[in-house]
């Protein structure tokens, strides 16, 4: 499940003391508190936490989507702050992917046509050997003619997955990736993210609750109250399960539950 220790010291995305304040005076809240990491190309990390950890507000401002109050967003060498509406939409489009936990699709376009989206915006031509193989991987081939009011969240799930990559962008951010989806379904798509890795070099930050999720990743990076709380290399899911007990994310049910499965991995 994991990649070869090669020499990728190139850094995809780098955050530098970056806070997010929502509210003011007594309604203030520090979802991010000076966090800095940073992200290596052709690494794939997962990131955990409790609930209100800060974990999505973490990849929104990764990836450009939210701008943090304080603290710098480099993403392919790019200041983030620096770069005009124009340009980050441009970074965005062309170097990153975003996998919405929400999924985001455009309901009056077929699947094949929320899939090709991305391509067709940036005026490119579409690798149709990459998409007939993504379609294939993430189940989706006697699906492409439908509308996403036709499908199950799991359906639109992997649309919104298949979307993400056929673009071939840089930096894959997810959230919550396999959270709608089924034990199986869910180990095909983790392979095919962890292939997108080995195969080309592209780099993946997941936010995930999954213990098994997170062990198809090089690394583990553990959030509580907005900070960097400690990481894991190599994970296996018990150990990932271990860890989030001790940050009182979970109870002991939690654990035997996760350690259980863990036995069965994806």
């Amino acid at each position: 499940m994991h990649t070869s220790d090669n020499t990728r010291h190139e850094q995809a995305v780098r955050l530098d003391t970056v806070s997010k304040i929502y509210g003011r005076g007594d309604n203030e809240v520090a979802a991010l508190r000076d966090f800095t990491m940073s992200f290596a190309s052709g690494t794939f990390t997962a990131v955990m936490g409790p609930s209100g950890s800060g974990k999505s507000t973490f990849l929104h401002c990764a990836a450009g989507l939210v701008q943090p109050t304080s603290g710098t967003v480099t993403v392919g060498g790019a200041d983030l702050a620096g770069l005009d509406d124009v340009q980050l939409t441009r970074l965005r489009r062309d170097r990153v992917g975003f996998i919405f936990q929400s999924f985001n699709l455009l309901p009056a376009l077929t699947v094949m046509q929320n899939i090709m989206l991305p391509l067709q915006l940036a005026g490119k031509r579409a690798d149709k050997a990459l998409v007939k193989n993504v379609v294939q991987r993430v189940g989706l081939s006697d699906r492409l003619g439908h509308l996403p009011s036709q499908l199950s969240g799991g359906q639109q799930q992997r649309v919104a997955i298949a979307r993400a990559l056929v673009t071939r962008p840089a930096v894959i951010f997810a959230d919550e990736p396999t959270g709608a989806l089924d034990t199986r379904t869910a180990g095909a798509v983790l392979a095919l993210l962890r292939e997108s890795v080995n195969a080309a070099g592209q780099t993946l930050v997941m936010v995930t609750h999954d213990p098994v999720a997170a062990s198809y990743a090089d690394r583990v990076v553990f959030l509580a109250d907005g900070t960097f709380v400690g990481e894991l290399h190599r994970p296996t899911a018990e150990a990932v399960a271990a860890r989030m007990t001790r940050l009182g994310a979970w109870d002991d049910d939690n654990y035997q539950a996760a350690s259980t499965v863990a036995g069965g991995q994806y």
